[in-house]
C-alpha cells in the first residue's frame, strides 16, 4: 500500500471557519427520515478494513463535541488533510465529502431534508446515506466515511484519497458478450451522447447490465460540457470532458464518433448511418439533442457566422471577437451568455432580439429589464423589436449585418442564438410517433408508440406530473440527465417514476440566475428582495399557485423552493406575497 500525499495548497485557499449550514433546521415543509445509524458509512474501503491494511491510507481525527450540531444541521469540518461534511439528523451523525461534485459547490450551503443534500447551485441531491447521486445534474456520487461518538466527541475516520478527490463513480458492470467491433448489431444503440445518452448507457452498467452498448455520436470529442460552451468560449474539449475515452472503454460502452444516422426502421430494428453502415439493435434510446432554429435572411454563404454547436465553435468566436465588432442574433440563454462572455474582448458587442426585452418569456418583463440595464452597463448595444434582413460580406468574409428596420451594424463576426428545434429529421418514414413540432411523444418511462424504442432529453415531450401530466418539452441540462436514468431502468423492466423538480441555471458578468419548476403560461411574478441590486428572489405563479422561482445571489432559496416542490408540496401565491420567506431561507440561527 501507499500514502497518498495530500495538497495542501487546496486547504489553504479553504482556512474558513467550520461553517453552520444556512438552512440549519429542516424547513417545516421537510418531512424528515432517519438517514442511517450511527456510524454507518458506505465507503467501501472502509467498512470492513483487512487486518493487513495500512492505516496511513486514512485519517482519523475528532471534529466537534457531541451537542455542537442540532438535528437537521451540517457543518463543514476539517480532518487535517482534507474536509468532510458532519450531518446530524435524527440524533444520529453521517459524514461524506464536502463539495458537489458537479462544479465543487459548496454542500454546507445547500439544503437538508429526507435524508438527502441538495446542492445550493443546480439542485443535485446525495443521500446522506450512501453518498449516491439521487438527482441531477453530475455523473458521480460522494464517498462516504465512518463517523463515531466517543466520550461526546465525535469522530471521523476517511480515506484519504476520497477526501482529496471528492467524488467517486458507482460500480459498474462489464460486458460479458465476446464482442467484434465491427459486428452489426448492439443490445443497446443509444443515438446521441449528451447528458441523456451518456447517462442512460453509465445507469444500464450500474445496474448490472452485462450486453452491448454502442452510443454514436455527430460529435468528434467524447461527451463535453455543453453549457459551458457559452460561458467559457475559450475552453477546449479536453477541459470540458465528461468522460474520457479510456473511462468509456473501461466500462465497456462504445463510443462512435461522428456518425450521424440518417434512418431508423423499427420492423428490422435497425438504424442506417450516412456512411453506409447500418446496426442492428435490440433496444433503441433516441436522445439525438437539438439543432439551430433555421432563419430566414440573404447571404448564408458569409464566412464567420455561426451556430454554437462544438468547442471549436466557441474557440473560433472567441479568436475572430478579438478588439472586433460582434453581433448577437436572438436573446436566448446562450445568446446572452456569449454576448457577456465577449464584453471582454471584442471591440464592441450589440444584440438583435425579436423581444422588447431579453428573458421575457422565461424570466418576466421586471427580471429581464434588470439583466438588460447589467448588460448595458457592459457597453453591449440592444437592437429589440428586430430581426435579420441580410448578412453582407467583403471577399466572403462578414462585414455588416442588416436589420429589417434598415439599421446596419459592423460585423466581423456573429453568433446566431435564436432557439433551436428537435433533431428528429431521420425518424420522419420511421413510425415513431412525433408532434407537429418535431419532437418525439413519450410516456413517463420515456418509451415511444414503438416497442423497445425510447427517447430521452430536448428531443422529447413528456407526461409533467405538477401540469396533471400535461405533455411537456423541458430542455434542461439536468432533465436529460433524470431521462436517460428513467429509460436505462424502463429497458431493464425496472420502471422507475423520477419525482423531479426542472432545474436550470445561467450565468453572466460573474452572476448567476438559478431557475427551478415548470414557469410556462405563468399569469404573474413576485419579486422579494431588491432587483436593481441583483439580489432578489422571483416567483412565478399561475392562478393561485408558485409554479417556478428564479433567484439572484440568493442562495440555497432555488434548491429549497426545488425541495419543497419535489415533495410535492403546494407554495401558495399568498405564501410569497407577504414578502415573510423565512421558512424559505431560514439561516439556522435558532
Amino acid at each position: 500500500m501507499f500514502e497518498v500525499k495530500v495538497e495542501l495548497s487546496l486547504l489553504e485557499k479553504e482556512k474558513e471557519v467550520d461553517g453552520l449550514s444556512p438552512n440549519g433546521k429542516a424547513s417545516p415543509f421537510a418531512d424528515c427520515r432517519p438517514n442511517g445509524a450511527l456510524a454507518h458509512s458506505s465507503d467501501e474501503d472502509s467498512m470492513l478494513l483487512p487486518l493487513n491494511h495500512n492505516c496511513r491510507d486514512f485519517v482519523e481525527a475528532s471534529v466537534c463535541h457531541v451537542k455542537d450540531l442540532e438535528n437537521g444541521q451540517m457543518r463543514e469540518v476539517d480532518l487535517g488533510c482534507g474536509r468532510a461534511l458532519l450531518i446530524k439528523q435524527h440524533g444520529e451523525f453521517s459524514a461524506m465529502a464536502h463539495k458537489c461534485p458537479h462544479y465543487g459547490a459548496p454542500l454546507v450551503k445547500g439544503v437538508l431534508s429526507k435524508g438527502h443534500v441538495r446542492c445550493p447551485w443546480h439542485g443535485a441531491c446525495f443521500s446522506t446515506v450512501t453518498g449516491d447521486i439521487e438527482d441531477f445534474p453530475g455523473l458521480d456520487s460522494l464517498p462516504t466515511f465512518q463517523v463515531r461518538v466517543e466520550k461526546d466527541k465525535v469522530i471521523i475516520r476517511a480515506n484519504k484519497q476520497a477526501l482529496q478527490s471528492q467524488k467517486r463513480s458507482k460500480p459498474m458492470s462489464r460486458c460479458s458478450a465476446v464482442i467484434n467491433s465491427n459486428t452489426g448489431f448492439s443490445h443497446v444503440l443509444i443515438i446521441g451522447s449528451g447528458p441523456a445518452g451518456l447517462v442512460c448507457a453509465e445507469t444500464l452498467r450500474q445496474e448490472g447490465f452485462t450486453d452491448r452498448i454502442v452510443m454514436c455520436t455527430m460529435d468528434r470529442h467524447p461527451p463535453y460540457d455543453r453549457p459551458k460552451l457559452s460561458k467559457s468560449l475559450e475552453s477546449t474539449a479536453e477541459q470540458l470532458r465528461l468522460r474520457s475515452m479510456d473511462f468509456l472503454q473501461d466500462h465497456d460502452i462504445e463510443l462512435l464518433k461522428e456518425k450521424e444516422v440518417v434512418a431508423v426502421d423499427v420492423k428490422t430494428r435497425s438504424v442506417t448511418f450516412e456512411d453506409g453502415l447500418r446496426m442492428e439493435y435490440r433496444k433503441l434510446f433516441i436522445a439525438s439533442g437539438s439543432k439551430p432554429k433555421p432563419m430566414n435572411y440573404k447571404g448564408k454563404d458569409v464566412r464567420n457566422v455561426f451556430h454554437l454547436r462544438t468547442p471549436e465553435d466557441a474557440n473560433s468566436i472567441a479568436r475572430l471577437a478579438n478588439n472586433k465588432n460582434a453581433v448577437i442574433v436572438g436573446t436566448s440563454f446562450v445568446g446572452m451568455e456569449v454576448a457577456a462572455a465577449l464584453t471582454d474582448k471584442a471591440h464592441s458587442v450589440s444584440v438583435i432580439g425579436i423581444e422588447p426585452v431579453p428573458f421575457k418569456k422565461a424570466l418576466g418583463e421586471k427580471v429581464g429589464k434588470v439583466i438588460m440595464k447589467l448588460f448595458e452597463t457592459h457597453r453591449v448595444k440592444f437592437y429589440m423589436l428586430n430581426e435579420v434582413s441580410e448578412m453582407i460580406g467583403q471577399h466572403g468574409q462578414l462585414k455588416e449585418v442588416v436589420l429589417k428596420s434598415g439599421k446596419v451594424l459592423r460585423a466581423d463576426v456573429c453568433v446566431i442564438g435564436a432557439g433551436s428545434v428537435p433533431a428528429t429529421g431521420f425518424l420522419k418514414q420511421s413510425g415513431i410517433h412525433l408532434d407537429s413540432k418535431g419532437f418525439i411523444t413519450v410516456n413517463k418511462m420515456m418509451q415511444t408508440n414503438v416497442e423497445e424504442v425510447f427517447a430521452g432529453g430536448d428531443v422529447v415531450t413528456f407526461p409533467f406530473p405538477p401540469r396533471n401530466n400535461k405533455k411537456v418539452n423541458i430542455p434542461h441540462w439536468q432533465m436529460a440527465h433524470v431521462q436517460g436514468r428513467v429509460a436505462a431502468l424502463s429497458m431493464m423492466g425496472r420502471p422507475f417514476e423520477f419525482k423531479t423538480v426542472p432545474y436550470f441555471w445561467s450565468a453572466m458578468f460573474g452572476k448567476t440566475i438559478r431557475y427551478a419548476g415548470y414557469g410556462d403560461g405563468f399569469d404573474d411574478v413576485i419579486i422579494q428582495g431588491d432587483l436593481d441590486e441583483l439580489r432578489f428572489v422571483a416567483f412565478y405563479t399561475r392562478s393561485e399557485e408558485v409554479v417556478a422561482v428564479a433567484s439572484m445571489n440568493y442562495d440555497p432559496i432555488v434548491s429549497r423552493v426545488a425541495e419543497v416542490l419535489g415533495s410535492g408540496k403546494i407554495i401558495k401565491k399568498r405564501d410569497v406575497e407577504t414578502g415573510d420567506i423565512a421558512w424559505l431561507i431560514d439561516k439556522g440561527s435558532h
